[in-house]
């Protein structure tokens, strides 16, 4: 069973070590002349007893698991025979010396164990001492005499081996154990035993090295360690440890601060079994492992995931959590008063779209700051996203200290913020409520906003506190505005219609043109359209709206015409949203050819506003529009911001007169002064002027007076129905 690894590296023996194991084991010339002599009969004593080895290695699963081809068994046969050989030379020289040392560490690596290496000489020997003996036909004395030189030889031999195979195992051991630590130094582990009965610590130089400590300063019992523990993680560690002992646990596991050389602490984990030698004496036994880093980024993703990224405030989440465990305090008896402000900044898009996104984050940093120093200890501040921020305000003496605080960050942010060489000044609105145990947390959020919402509405930069009957104008704008998207589809809308009357003509004289307005009922009663106008603006749904109105209005139009009135106009009022689509006028013309109405007889009216807001499109179509014939009349002229300038710009045929200027026109010389620079300058440009609102005979002389000869109003006509129009343009 033995072979050779010519690439071993095998202990050297020099000159002096082997003379002293020669002279040890008594090896003399007279041995290796002994051997010598057995040279013509050895080869038959070796072969006999290499045989019957094999034969009986077969018996045994661990050698017949290694013998398991005739090729390796032939090969092993023949190597031992020639190794048993060379013994019966006797020669021992440095060739001799390099091959028993490599046997050695050959079957360490091949992994037969010495009890079936030292078990193989021995079943060798035995065989060959009763070949030798019977083949000494004398007395027998020269067999012995030249058995006992074959022991001295092999028992050399075999020592030689042994130190190969035992120095080949220390070495695989130191190996294994350098590239454990290796390892663990890898892992940041440092190992610990600590024996239980004799409360011995063992740490090793990982260990103490992570906290900057040497193993003799941690010393060599439990004390060393957990008096390094932090205070209020070392009864944890002791329960885990304990848990673990009594079979709670398979294995100790356990998270806890230790104290560095440098008195600063580190996060460890530490990790450990329990076992018992044969003597029962238990040994707990383990690694530790720094894990600040990981604690670190724990906390920092747990810091990231309750607040704000820009501004460091709570974020949503985490402030509905604390909201909602105030309202449930709220309920319980001596409860305080608490409050919640809803803060939004006025004009802070101006702010990002003029210095940009950075400047913007910078300010609500700031921001931030002051909100901060405003709140006390213990309330919560928030920034629920883009420009809003929310405060919980808690243990309130009386609902009053709400508004003290409010006023506080109103004064707060009314400071410039100073960038660079620029200042600016940013201001806010607030809303308020008082909350109560019978709100959720979603309740109490809306009242906040919509108090804010008011605050807005009244004039920015102040605070506003919530009352039911916002709540209720909201429940009611949303019920107006869910019916009001419903009323065209359920013939809820009529129009009605304005006469407009020539005022030289005699009374009694049929209408020159007619406004169409739309009405709605709802329900049976009539709804404002102060009400369900902007709401048909806000949504969207104006624009189906106004080409029913458009088209309805013509198809009438168009039979007053055919019944006596060939002559008369409609008018009809334009949105901003209809102006902006791109297919207006084609829209319209379809529609006049649809109803037949001339485009001569139809007069679309427009606000200022929406000339001061055109774009490039909305003047095409009102030229396109002006081209087709259709007359465009500007309403409400002199009540908004509207430049001389549009005048010339736009294609306007008609001028319309607010009533706000006839009110004092009779008896107020300013008010008549416009009127007759309105009317005077219409007259230059060539524009008719109708005058809106007509309520008194004064008014009308005045008018007359002044050459205008159209108007419309209360005195003239009310609004009337198709059927009272019929009537008027009978007569």
């Amino acid at each position: 069973m033995h072979s050779k690894q010519k690439n071993a590296s095998p202990p050297e023996i020099d000159a002096a070590d082997l003379a002293e194991r020669l002279r040890f084991i008594q090896w003399s010339q007279e041995d290796q002349v002994r051997l010598n002599g057995w040279q013509n009969s050895a080869g038959t004593l070796i072969e006999n007893a290499v045989l019957k080895l094999y034969g009986h290695l077969g018996q045994f699963a661990v050698p017949a698991g290694i013998l398991r081809d005739e090729a390796t068994v032939t090969r092993l046969k023949e190597r031992q025979q020639e190794y048993y050989q060379q013994l019966f030379r006797g020669r021992i020289d440095g060739d001799y010396l390099k091959d028993r040392s490599l046997i050695g560490q050959v079957h360490e690596q091949l992994g037969v164990d010495l009890q079936w290496y030292l078990g193989s000489y021995r079943f060798c020997l035995s065989e060959m001492l009763e070949g030798m003996v019977a083949a000494d036909r004398a007395d027998g004395r020269w067999a012995l005499e030249s058995f006992q030189s074959l022991l001295k030889i092999v028992f050399f031999d075999i020592t030689l081996a042994a130190e190969a195979y035992l120095a080949a195992t220390t070495r695989a051991l130191a190996a294994s154990e350098s590239r454990f630590s290796h390892a663990l130094r890898g892992a940041n582990d440092g190992i610990w035993e600590w024996d239980l009965e004799t409360d011995r610590l063992y740490v090793s130089d990982w260990w103490a090295g992570m906290l900057g400590f040497t193993v003799a300063a941690i010393g060599q019992q439990s004390a060393g360690w957990f008096d390094l523990v932090h205070g209020d993680d070392l009864d944890g560690l002791r329960q885990a440890i304990d848990t673990h002992l009594e079979g709670g646990t398979p294995s100790l596991y356990c998270e806890y601060r230790i104290r560095t050389a440098r008195d600063g602490l580190r996060w460890v984990l530490v990790r450990g079994v329990v076992e018992s030698d044969h003597q029962g004496r238990r040994r707990l036994a383990g690694s530790q492992t720094d894990i600040s880093r990981q604690r670190r980024n724990q906390k920092q993703l747990e810091h990231a995931a309750k607040h704000d990224q820009l501004t460091g405030l709570l974020n949503r989440r985490r402030f509905n959590s604390y909201l909602e465990e105030l309202l449930l305090r709220q309920g319980r008896p001596g409860a305080r008063y608490a409050a919640l402000l809803f803060i939004d900044l006025d004009r802070f898009k101006l702010i990002n779209d003029s210095l940009g996104h950075a400047a913007g984050d910078k300010v609500l940093r700031h921001v931030a700051k002051r909100l901060q120093d405003c709140v006390r200890t213990g309330d919560r501040l928030a920034r629920f996203g883009g420009d809003e921020f929310v405060v919980l305000l808690d243990d309130l003496a009386v609902p009053g200290d709400a508004e003290v605080i409010a006023r506080k960050i109103l004064t707060s942010l009314r400071e410039p913020l100073r960038f660079g060489d620029r200042y600016l000044v940013v201001s806010a609105s607030i809303g308020i409520t008082v909350l109560g145990p019978e709100q959720s947390p979603e309740h109490a959020l809306q009242a906040a906003d919509l108090a804010l919402y008011r605050a807005k509405e009244t004039g920015k930069a102040r605070y506003h506190l919530f009352d039911q009957s916002m709540q209720d104008e909201v429940r009611n704008r949303l019920r107006l505005e869910t019916d009001a998207l419903q009323a065209l589809q359920g013939n809820e809308f009529s129009l009605v219609y304005q006469p407009v009357l020539d005022l030289l003509s005699p009374g009694g004289c049929p209408p020159v043109a007619v406004e169409a307005l739309l009405r709605w009922c709802h329900d049976g009663e009539p709804v404002s359209p102060v009400s369900f106008i902007p709401v048909l603006e806000e949504s969207g749904e104006i624009i189906p709206v106004g080409y029913w109105v458009l088209e309805q209005a013509c198809q009438q139009t168009v039979h007053w015409q055919n019944n006596g009135a060939p002559h008369l106009r409609c008018s009809v009022n334009l949105s901003g949203l209809q102006l902006r689509e791109a297919d207006f006028s084609l829209r319209v013309r379809e529609i006049l050819d649809l109803t037949g109405l001339p485009s001569t007889s139809l007069v679309l009216e427009i606000t200022e506003s929406l000339l001061v807001d055109a774009e490039g499109h909305s003047v095409s179509s009102l030229r396109e529009l002006a081209a087709m014939g259709v007359r465009i009349a500007l309403d409400d002229f002199g009540t908004g911001f509207c430049s001389l300038g549009y005048l010339n710009r736009f294609p306007i045929h008609i001028i319309k007169l607010d009533r706000s200027f006839l009110v004092e026109a009779h008896d107020n010389p300013t008010q008549q002064a416009i009127c007759r620079a309105i009317i005077s300058l219409s007259a230059t440009l060539g524009l008719d002027v109708v005058a809106e609102g007509i309520e008194t005979l004064e008014q009308v002389d005045f008018l007359l007076a002044e050459n205008c000869r159209f108007g419309q109003g209360f005195l003239l006509s009310h609004p009337l129905s198709v059927a009272d129009m019929n009537l008027m343009l009978s007569r």
